[in-house]
Protein backbone atom coordinates (compact mmCIF):
# COMPACT_ATOMS: atom_id res chain seq x y z
CA UNK A 1 0.00 0.00 0.00
CA UNK A 2 1.70 3.37 -0.84
CA UNK A 3 2.67 5.62 1.55
CA UNK A 4 1.60 9.35 1.39
CA UNK A 5 5.23 10.33 2.27
CA UNK A 6 6.67 8.35 -0.08
CA UNK A 7 4.23 8.89 -2.99
CA UNK A 8 5.63 11.49 -5.85
CA UNK A 9 3.79 14.65 -6.11
CA UNK A 10 3.42 16.45 -9.20
CA UNK A 11 1.76 19.86 -10.96
CA UNK A 12 -0.62 19.88 -13.74
CA UNK A 13 -0.93 23.91 -14.86
CA UNK A 14 -3.39 25.21 -17.23
CA UNK A 15 -1.76 28.90 -17.23
CA UNK A 16 -5.34 29.81 -16.01
CA UNK A 17 -6.03 33.87 -16.86
CA UNK A 18 -7.81 35.67 -14.57
CA UNK A 19 -10.72 37.84 -15.10
CA UNK A 20 -8.85 41.46 -14.62
CA UNK A 21 -5.79 39.56 -16.71
CA UNK A 22 -4.22 38.28 -19.65
CA UNK A 23 -1.88 35.55 -21.03
CA UNK A 24 1.07 37.69 -20.18
CA UNK A 25 0.41 37.62 -16.38
CA UNK A 26 -0.70 33.96 -16.79
CA UNK A 27 2.13 32.54 -18.39
CA UNK A 28 4.29 34.51 -16.01
CA UNK A 29 2.80 33.00 -13.40
CA UNK A 30 2.90 29.08 -14.41
CA UNK A 31 7.24 29.87 -14.32
CA UNK A 32 6.86 31.08 -10.98
CA UNK A 33 4.82 28.17 -9.74
CA UNK A 34 7.20 25.94 -11.59
CA UNK A 35 10.25 27.55 -9.84
CA UNK A 36 8.15 27.43 -6.50
CA UNK A 37 7.54 23.28 -7.85
CA UNK A 38 11.27 23.01 -8.32
CA UNK A 39 12.31 24.08 -4.81
CA UNK A 40 9.92 22.10 -3.09
CA UNK A 41 10.87 18.88 -4.70
CA UNK A 42 8.20 17.57 -6.77
CA UNK A 43 8.54 15.46 -9.59
CA UNK A 44 6.78 16.41 -12.96
CA UNK A 45 5.25 20.33 -13.95
CA UNK A 46 3.26 19.26 -17.20
CA UNK A 47 0.96 21.97 -18.98
CA UNK A 48 -2.17 20.63 -20.95
CA UNK A 49 -2.99 21.48 -24.36
CA UNK A 50 -6.34 23.83 -24.55
CA UNK A 51 -7.31 25.73 -27.53
CA UNK A 52 -9.95 28.59 -28.50
CA UNK A 53 -10.62 29.23 -24.34
CA UNK A 54 -10.55 32.70 -23.38
CA UNK A 55 -9.67 31.44 -19.52
CA UNK A 56 -6.26 29.08 -20.63
CA UNK A 57 -3.14 30.25 -22.08
CA UNK A 58 -1.04 27.38 -22.49
CA UNK A 59 -2.53 26.53 -25.98
CA UNK A 60 0.89 26.67 -27.37
CA UNK A 61 2.13 23.23 -25.21
CA UNK A 62 5.49 22.75 -26.34
CA UNK A 63 6.70 26.68 -26.61
CA UNK A 64 5.19 26.98 -23.09
CA UNK A 65 7.20 23.77 -21.68
CA UNK A 66 10.71 25.13 -23.23
CA UNK A 67 10.35 27.95 -21.66
CA UNK A 68 9.18 26.37 -18.02
CA UNK A 69 11.96 24.14 -18.40
CA UNK A 70 14.57 27.11 -19.40
CA UNK A 71 13.72 29.06 -16.16
CA UNK A 72 13.85 25.57 -13.64
CA UNK A 73 16.49 22.92 -12.84
CA UNK A 74 15.52 19.94 -11.92
CA UNK A 75 11.85 18.95 -11.93
CA UNK A 76 10.49 17.11 -15.12
CA UNK A 77 8.47 19.59 -17.68
CA UNK A 78 6.23 18.23 -19.88
CA UNK A 79 2.85 17.81 -21.96
CA UNK A 80 -0.66 16.39 -19.86
CA UNK A 81 -1.32 16.44 -22.44
CA UNK A 82 -0.58 17.08 -26.08
CA UNK A 83 -3.74 16.01 -27.91
CA UNK A 84 -2.53 14.09 -30.25
CA UNK A 85 -5.49 14.37 -33.14
CA UNK A 86 -4.53 17.99 -33.44
CA UNK A 87 -1.13 17.28 -34.55
CA UNK A 88 0.88 15.05 -37.02
CA UNK A 89 3.06 12.66 -35.10
CA UNK A 90 6.41 14.02 -36.98
CA UNK A 91 5.50 17.67 -35.83
CA UNK A 92 5.26 16.44 -32.25
CA UNK A 93 8.27 14.03 -32.28
CA UNK A 94 10.27 17.00 -33.50
CA UNK A 95 9.25 19.26 -31.30
CA UNK A 96 9.82 16.86 -28.27
CA UNK A 97 12.68 15.64 -29.57
CA UNK A 98 14.06 18.85 -29.47
CA UNK A 99 13.35 19.76 -26.26
CA UNK A 100 14.83 16.95 -25.28
CA UNK A 101 18.05 17.52 -26.80
CA UNK A 102 17.59 21.13 -24.80
CA UNK A 103 16.92 19.28 -21.65
CA UNK A 104 18.15 15.53 -21.64
CA UNK A 105 16.61 13.40 -18.81
CA UNK A 106 13.60 16.01 -17.60
CA UNK A 107 11.00 15.98 -20.77
CA UNK A 108 7.74 13.91 -20.43
CA UNK A 109 5.33 13.53 -23.63
CA UNK A 110 2.04 12.80 -22.24
CA UNK A 111 -0.86 12.31 -25.17
CA UNK A 112 -4.41 12.73 -24.98
CA UNK A 113 -6.92 10.83 -27.85
CA UNK A 114 -9.61 13.90 -27.91
CA UNK A 115 -8.85 17.52 -29.26
CA UNK A 116 -9.27 19.58 -26.39
CA UNK A 117 -11.56 21.66 -28.34
CA UNK A 118 -14.21 21.89 -30.28
CA UNK A 119 -14.86 20.75 -34.29
CA UNK A 120 -14.28 24.19 -35.76
CA UNK A 121 -11.25 24.21 -33.58
CA UNK A 122 -10.04 21.22 -34.49
CA UNK A 123 -10.78 21.61 -38.07
CA UNK A 124 -8.78 25.27 -38.03
CA UNK A 125 -5.78 23.35 -36.14
CA UNK A 126 -5.38 20.79 -39.29
CA UNK A 127 -6.79 22.15 -42.14
CA UNK A 128 -5.20 19.38 -44.73
CA UNK A 129 -6.47 16.41 -42.64
CA UNK A 130 -8.87 16.73 -39.70
CA UNK A 131 -7.35 14.40 -37.01
CA UNK A 132 -9.83 11.29 -35.60
CA UNK A 133 -9.63 9.84 -31.66
CA UNK A 134 -9.75 6.22 -33.91
CA UNK A 135 -6.19 7.09 -35.35
CA UNK A 136 -4.74 7.69 -31.52
CA UNK A 137 -2.99 4.33 -31.54
CA UNK A 138 -1.71 4.33 -34.93
CA UNK A 139 -0.23 7.92 -34.28
CA UNK A 140 1.30 7.03 -30.84
CA UNK A 141 2.78 3.92 -32.66
CA UNK A 142 4.29 6.13 -35.14
CA UNK A 143 5.37 8.67 -32.59
CA UNK A 144 7.17 5.61 -31.18
CA UNK A 145 8.66 4.99 -33.51
CA UNK A 146 9.87 8.69 -34.71
CA UNK A 147 11.50 9.26 -30.85
CA UNK A 148 12.87 5.32 -31.21
CA UNK A 149 16.32 4.40 -32.98
CA UNK A 150 16.41 4.84 -36.70
CA UNK A 151 15.91 1.59 -38.45
CA UNK A 152 17.59 0.62 -41.66
CA UNK A 153 16.04 2.63 -44.56
CA UNK A 154 13.82 4.52 -42.43
CA UNK A 155 12.58 7.53 -44.91
CA UNK A 156 11.54 9.79 -42.53
CA UNK A 157 13.67 10.89 -39.35
CA UNK A 158 12.69 13.23 -36.95
CA UNK A 159 15.71 15.84 -36.47
CA UNK A 160 16.00 16.20 -33.64
CA UNK A 161 13.96 13.37 -31.72
CA UNK A 162 15.32 10.11 -33.35
CA UNK A 163 16.44 7.92 -30.82
CA UNK A 164 16.23 10.62 -27.83
CA UNK A 165 13.41 8.18 -26.44
CA UNK A 166 10.95 10.62 -24.59
CA UNK A 167 9.18 8.62 -22.36
CA UNK A 168 5.99 8.75 -23.39
CA UNK A 169 2.67 8.51 -21.13
CA UNK A 170 -1.18 8.03 -22.10
CA UNK A 171 -4.02 10.07 -20.57
CA UNK A 172 -7.52 9.53 -20.14
CA UNK A 173 -10.73 9.96 -18.54
CA UNK A 174 -11.95 6.13 -19.68
CA UNK A 175 -11.09 2.44 -20.98
CA UNK A 176 -9.90 3.06 -23.95
CA UNK A 177 -6.28 4.84 -23.19
CA UNK A 178 -6.22 2.77 -19.98
CA UNK A 179 -6.57 -0.78 -22.38
CA UNK A 180 -4.01 0.50 -24.94
CA UNK A 181 -1.38 1.77 -22.48
CA UNK A 182 -1.68 -1.65 -21.20
CA UNK A 183 -1.38 -3.32 -24.17
CA UNK A 184 1.69 -0.92 -25.19
CA UNK A 185 3.21 -0.98 -21.65
CA UNK A 186 3.48 2.81 -21.29
CA UNK A 187 2.76 4.85 -17.46
CA UNK A 188 -1.38 5.90 -17.62
CA UNK A 189 -2.45 9.39 -16.26
CA UNK A 190 -6.00 8.93 -15.15
CA UNK A 191 -7.92 12.32 -15.58
CA UNK A 192 -10.08 12.80 -12.33
CA UNK A 193 -9.02 15.92 -11.89
CA UNK A 194 -11.76 16.78 -14.17
CA UNK A 195 -13.67 13.26 -14.79
CA UNK A 196 -13.78 10.55 -11.74
CA UNK A 197 -16.53 8.33 -13.15
CA UNK A 198 -14.27 5.39 -14.37
CA UNK A 199 -11.20 6.10 -12.26
CA UNK A 200 -11.28 2.40 -10.37
CA UNK A 201 -12.76 0.92 -13.86
CA UNK A 202 -9.73 2.40 -15.54
CA UNK A 203 -7.18 1.21 -13.05
CA UNK A 204 -8.55 -2.24 -13.33
CA UNK A 205 -8.52 -2.32 -16.95
CA UNK A 206 -4.80 -1.42 -17.15
CA UNK A 207 -3.47 -3.05 -14.58
CA UNK A 208 -5.04 -6.51 -15.08
CA UNK A 209 -3.89 -5.99 -18.76
CA UNK A 210 -0.27 -5.09 -18.73
CA UNK A 211 2.38 -6.08 -20.79
CA UNK A 212 6.26 -5.00 -19.67
CA UNK A 213 7.98 -2.87 -22.35
CA UNK A 214 10.87 -1.68 -22.89
CA UNK A 215 9.47 1.76 -21.35
CA UNK A 216 8.03 0.04 -18.19
CA UNK A 217 8.52 -3.15 -16.55
CA UNK A 218 4.88 -2.68 -14.56
CA UNK A 219 2.22 -0.71 -14.13
CA UNK A 220 2.99 3.03 -13.01
CA UNK A 221 -0.67 4.97 -12.69
CA UNK A 222 -1.04 8.99 -11.83
CA UNK A 223 -3.67 10.05 -11.11
CA UNK A 224 -5.26 14.13 -11.51
CA UNK A 225 -6.03 15.75 -8.16
CA UNK A 226 -8.04 19.08 -7.65
CA UNK A 227 -6.66 20.26 -4.47
CA UNK A 228 -7.13 23.42 -2.50
CA UNK A 229 -5.07 23.96 0.40
CA UNK A 230 -5.30 26.48 2.81
CA UNK A 231 -4.24 27.00 6.82
CA UNK A 232 -7.94 26.25 7.63
CA UNK A 233 -10.87 24.50 6.51
CA UNK A 234 -13.17 27.74 6.21
CA UNK A 235 -10.49 29.60 4.05
CA UNK A 236 -10.08 26.85 1.79
CA UNK A 237 -13.51 26.73 1.20
CA UNK A 238 -13.79 30.57 0.73
CA UNK A 239 -11.18 30.11 -2.10
CA UNK A 240 -12.55 26.76 -3.26
CA UNK A 241 -15.39 29.34 -4.80
CA UNK A 242 -13.01 30.27 -7.54
CA UNK A 243 -12.85 26.55 -8.94
CA UNK A 244 -16.29 26.02 -8.35
CA UNK A 245 -17.42 29.15 -10.38
CA UNK A 246 -14.76 28.44 -13.00
CA UNK A 247 -15.91 24.21 -13.30
CA UNK A 248 -19.85 26.13 -13.57
CA UNK A 249 -19.15 28.60 -16.15
CA UNK A 250 -17.47 25.82 -18.44
CA UNK A 251 -20.75 23.67 -17.79
CA UNK A 252 -22.90 26.20 -19.18
CA UNK A 253 -20.70 27.43 -22.00
CA UNK A 254 -19.53 30.46 -20.83
CA UNK A 255 -15.73 31.85 -19.95
CA UNK A 256 -13.64 30.38 -17.62
CA UNK A 257 -11.22 33.54 -17.10
CA UNK A 258 -10.71 32.69 -12.89
CA UNK A 259 -12.93 34.67 -11.32
CA UNK A 260 -12.88 36.17 -6.98
CA UNK A 261 -13.42 33.89 -4.61
CA UNK A 262 -17.28 34.55 -3.09
CA UNK A 263 -18.80 33.97 0.47
CA UNK A 264 -21.43 31.43 -0.60
CA UNK A 265 -22.16 29.60 -3.90
CA UNK A 266 -26.01 29.93 -2.90
CA UNK A 267 -27.73 31.80 -5.54
CA UNK A 268 -24.95 30.83 -8.29
CA UNK A 269 -25.88 27.82 -8.79
CA UNK A 270 -28.93 25.74 -9.41
CA UNK A 271 -29.59 22.07 -8.15
CA UNK A 272 -28.81 20.46 -11.10
CA UNK A 273 -25.73 22.83 -12.00
CA UNK A 274 -24.85 21.95 -8.43
CA UNK A 275 -24.98 18.42 -8.39
CA UNK A 276 -22.98 18.50 -12.04
CA UNK A 277 -20.29 20.69 -10.36
CA UNK A 278 -19.68 17.96 -7.85
CA UNK A 279 -19.11 15.07 -10.01
CA UNK A 280 -16.61 17.04 -12.39
CA UNK A 281 -14.71 17.67 -9.07
CA UNK A 282 -15.31 14.24 -7.33
CA UNK A 283 -11.51 13.74 -6.60
CA UNK A 284 -11.15 16.93 -5.02
CA UNK A 285 -9.31 17.72 -2.07
CA UNK A 286 -10.52 20.95 -0.16
CA UNK A 287 -9.44 21.62 3.38
CA UNK A 288 -6.70 22.44 6.15
CA UNK A 289 -3.81 20.11 6.23
CA UNK A 290 -5.00 18.33 8.20
CA UNK A 291 -8.08 17.35 5.90
CA UNK A 292 -6.28 17.48 3.02
CA UNK A 293 -3.41 15.01 4.41
CA UNK A 294 -6.68 12.62 5.50
CA UNK A 295 -8.09 13.07 2.03
CA UNK A 296 -5.20 11.83 0.42
CA UNK A 297 -4.23 8.90 2.50
CA UNK A 298 -7.78 7.51 1.46
CA UNK A 299 -7.29 8.37 -2.25
CA UNK A 300 -4.05 6.33 -2.22
CA UNK A 301 -5.64 3.82 -0.21
CA UNK A 302 -8.82 3.35 -2.85
CA UNK A 303 -6.88 3.28 -5.76
CA UNK A 304 -2.74 2.17 -5.08
CA UNK A 305 -1.98 5.10 -6.95
CA UNK A 306 2.17 5.42 -7.39
CA UNK A 307 1.83 9.05 -8.53
CA UNK A 308 -0.30 12.15 -7.61
CA UNK A 309 -0.84 14.96 -10.28
CA UNK A 310 -2.16 18.17 -8.64
CA UNK A 311 -4.40 20.95 -10.48
CA UNK A 312 -4.37 24.08 -8.16
CA UNK A 313 -7.39 26.66 -9.60
CA UNK A 314 -6.79 29.88 -7.58
CA UNK A 315 -7.47 33.43 -8.33
CA UNK A 316 -4.62 34.59 -6.33
CA UNK A 317 -0.82 33.56 -6.80
CA UNK A 318 -0.07 33.60 -3.36
CA UNK A 319 -2.54 31.50 -2.63
CA UNK A 320 -1.79 28.72 -5.14
CA UNK A 321 2.02 29.04 -3.66
CA UNK A 322 0.83 28.39 -0.45
CA UNK A 323 -1.22 25.76 -1.68
CA UNK A 324 2.02 23.86 -2.94
CA UNK A 325 3.94 24.36 0.33
CA UNK A 326 1.29 22.85 1.95
CA UNK A 327 1.75 20.01 0.31
CA UNK A 328 5.19 19.89 0.49
CA UNK A 329 5.33 19.53 4.04
CA UNK A 330 3.46 15.73 4.00
CA UNK A 331 7.04 14.94 2.73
Amino acid sequence: MPRLADTPFSVLELAPIRDDGGPAEALHNALVLARYADMLGFTRFWVAEHHNMPGIASSATAVLVGHLAAGTTRIRVGSGGIMLPNHAPLVIAEQFGTLATLYPGRIDLGLGRAPGCDPLTARALRRDRLGSADDFPQDVEELQRLLGPAQPDQPVIAMPGVDTNVPIWLLGSSLFSARLAAQKGLPFAFASHFAPRYLHEALRVYRENFRPSPALDKPYVMLGVPMVAAPTDEEAEFLATTLYRRVLALIRGQSTVLRPPVESMAGQWLPHEKEAVGEFLGLAVVGSPEKVRARLGVILEQTEADELIFTCDLYEQADRLRAFEILAGFR
